[in-house]
Order: C-alpha cells, then structure tokens, then sequence
C-alpha cells in the first residue's frame, strides 16, 4: 500500500508507485461488500503463508505488487498455489514472465506478435547493436508503473543513450531495455476473461509543453496535474476505424493468451502510422483505481460500474475454479442448463472513427454466494498489504499497483 515516500535529492520518488492507494483499496472493498462478501485485507508480510495457514479461505482478490525482487509480482500468487488456495487472476508463472520485459518481448515474438526490435543491456558497457535504428527508449527490465522512464529516456544519439543506460542501471540495479521509439499513437488494450474491452487512446498533444509525449514515469504519477503540463486528453473508444480496432483487439487478445493471463490483463500499444499495432508489455495485474487507472476507465465504456468490475473479477475466477457456473445466455440456454455462450466483446468498434456503439455485455453471472456452500469463513483476498474479503468471507491481500 502506498505509504508516501519523501524526496531524495531531487531524485523520483517511486519507491512505492507500483503500490495501490488506501483510497483504492476501500473502494474495491465495497465493491465486494456490495455483493454480500464479509472481507479481511490482509497485508503481503513475511507472516503471510502463516495468515493463511490458520484462516480458512475460499478465494483471495489477489492485487499483491509483491515487495522485491525479480519475480516480486509472483510471490503471492506461488504462495496461494502451494497452499491450493484459489485466487483472482493470472498464476505465478505469468505473473513473473510478464514483469520482465525482455522475456515477454521474446514471447511475443516467437508468437509472431509485433512488438518494437530491442536488446538488453546487462550493464552500461554493452555494445548497441547495428539492428536498432534511433530514435530509442531507454527502461528499466523488471519495473512497473512507469518507473525508470523520464523526459530523457527517449534518446536520438549515442551519447545520450549512453548517459541514459548508465542512469537507469546505477539506479535499479538491474538490466535495461533498449528498444526503438515508435512513432504513433499510445493505446492501452484492455481483456476481461476473453472479452475484449474499448480501446484507450492517450493523446499526449497537450503534454507538449511539459517535454513528455510518452507514459513516463511523472505521467502516469501526476497525470491531470495542469501546472505540470501532464494533461492528456484521454479517448475511449479509441478514434480508430472499425478495421483498426478488430486488428488492435485481436493483437492484445493474442498478447494476453500467449503471456498465460487469466481474468483480466491491460496491453499497453503504440499504433505506427502504417496500421501496425507493436505491443510495448502486459500488464495481467493492472491498476484498479477508478479514479486514475486505465482499466476501470475501460470497464466503465464498455457499460460495467466499479461495483460490477470487481464482482465480474470475482465471478470469473470462481467460474475458473469450478465453483460457479456461468449464467445462461438466454431464456432457452437457461431451460436446457446450458452455460454461457463462448466470449464475446463488450463493446464492438463498428462505425465511424471514435463513435460510441452501444455495448455488447457479456452473460450475466450469478452471484458466487448462491453457489458457494455455507460454512466457515471464505475468503477472497486481493494481495499482499491489503485485506481479505469473505463470501461468507473473501481475503484481500494487498499492495496496490496504479495504472
């Protein structure tokens, strides 16, 4: 949870960034409370595997950034699997694959899924390769939120690349990706199960004076802030033409299946001006604040209230656990027992450039407690730092990450 961390030198304070506010996790909270869920949040500690060895859970809301380490996304999620506790969202595996860039971006490749031409850098004397082209963008590997990426890391000479592959290494203590800078526009890509969510579009234009024309670090921390210049205007669906969002869709859906992720994922895009959708990294634990993260504003087009979201997160797990079964599609589906028909999108980006069509929902699913067998306290639990929630009760581990 982010506890606020005081400036150093004039050095970034993103120490917590990745971290979720109190704000936040109160109300994902009540989104679980509103379905009839008693919650417990409970902090990601080093007494945690003790936590639930002495509670009887029936399924924690996992939204747990882990506290360090090259895998740190993972480490809740290996904990609940040793244990056979199920949770909301994607495994250990995925968790851990997609916080390193270099290992998604290799991936994402192999599946033929374009994604920018890259090299990491495992120290600051490594040679550039002759295959990359500037302009570059300079990040740190195995960060999230931003962090590690400025003003400055997007560099058009040598010597800049230099001075920024020093800094960021010095800084993180970790390897860094190069990849090259492309031109175009950002777009953010949203799954939920296997349905695909509007676009996002983040129109950097009247950032201009502010230097930043990316998600940067500042960007995505202060982003609103008009005294800063970090005001992007914000386009959901994205202005794209009906041809463009199937093909932006169907990339992020091919992202999402390749990386393993389950229940949700956020793909970060930037669309070259030739059409070609290159896939930047996924987030399959994205932010859930409706006050400042992308996802929940993709939700919130496709017709879904922040209530809604977290208890279609709830229910696609519990569904993935074979503890609930989907709604039925229609009036006949329900007379024969049939479960829900195969995904569908929630919102479909037919019409001209940017128009809003009315959104397609998904099949209803029925409430996890009138499946879930009375008994002791269930738990569902969102990640290290946080709480847990009950079904009778549902666990909330916490840490929360923003966009």
């Amino acid at each position: 949870m982010k506890r606020g961390v005081p400036p150093q030198a004039g050095i970034c304070c993103d120490a917590d960034s990745e971290f979720d506010s109190p704000k936040t996790i109160d109300m994902i909270v009540r989104g679980l409370r509103a379905a009839g869920h008693t919650v417990h949040l409970v902090e990601a500690t080093a007494d945690l595997p003790q936590w639930f060895l002495t509670h009887q859970v029936d399924l924690v809301f996992n939204i747990a950034e882990g506290t360090h380490g090259a895998h740190r996304e993972s480490q809740v999620p290996a904990i609940l699997e040793s244990l056979h506790i199920p949770f909301t969202g994607s495994n250990s595996i995925t968790l851990a694959l997609a916080l390193d860039k270099a290992k998604t971006k290799q991936i994402l490749a192999s599946e033929g899924i374009p994604t920018p031409p890259w090299q990491l850098f495992p120290n600051p004397q490594t040679a550039l390769s002759s295959r990359l082209s500037f302009p570059l963008m300079v990040k740190p590997n195995r960060e999230g939120s931003g962090k590690g990426i400025w003003r400055e890391s997007v560099v058009g000479d040598e010597a800049s690349l230099r001075r920024q592959v020093a800094q960021v290494y010095t800084r993180y203590r970790q390897e860094v990706l190069v990849e090259e800078f492309i031109e175009g526009k950002e777009l953010t890509a949203g799954m939920l199960g296997q349905d695909s969510l509007p676009i996002l579009e983040i129109d950097f234009e009247p950032c201009r004076t502010s230097g930043e024309f990316f998600y940067s670090w500042r960007m995505k921390e202060f982003q609103g802030d008009a005294s800063l210049g970090l005001v992007p205007a914000l386009h959901c669906p994205a202005r794209l033409d009906a041809a463009t969002t199937a093909r932006v869709q169907d990339v992020a859906l091919r992202a999402h299946r390749a990386l393993g992720c389950v229940d949700l994922s956020r793909t970060d895009i930037r669309l070259r001006s030739d059409g070609t959708p290159f896939v930047l990294e996924v987030n399959p634990l994205p932010g859930l604040s409706p006050l400042d993260s992308n996802f929940p504003a993709m939700t919130a087009a496709a017709g879904l209230s922040h209530h809604a979201l977290i208890q279609r997160i709830v229910a696609l797990a519990m569904v993935r656990y074979g503890r609930l079964r989907p709604a039925p599609s229609s009036p006949a589906d329900a007379s024969q027992g049939a479960p829900a028909c195969p995904a569908r999108e929630l919102w479909r980006g037919a019409g001209r450039a940017g128009q809003r069509v009315a959104p397609q929902r998904m099949a209803p699913f029925q409430e996890p407690s009138a499946r879930v067998s009375a008994g002791p306290a269930t738990e569902l639990w969102r990640g290290a730092g946080r709480p847990a929630c009950e079904n009778r009760s549902l666990d909330m581990g916490t840490q929360e990450g923003t966009r």
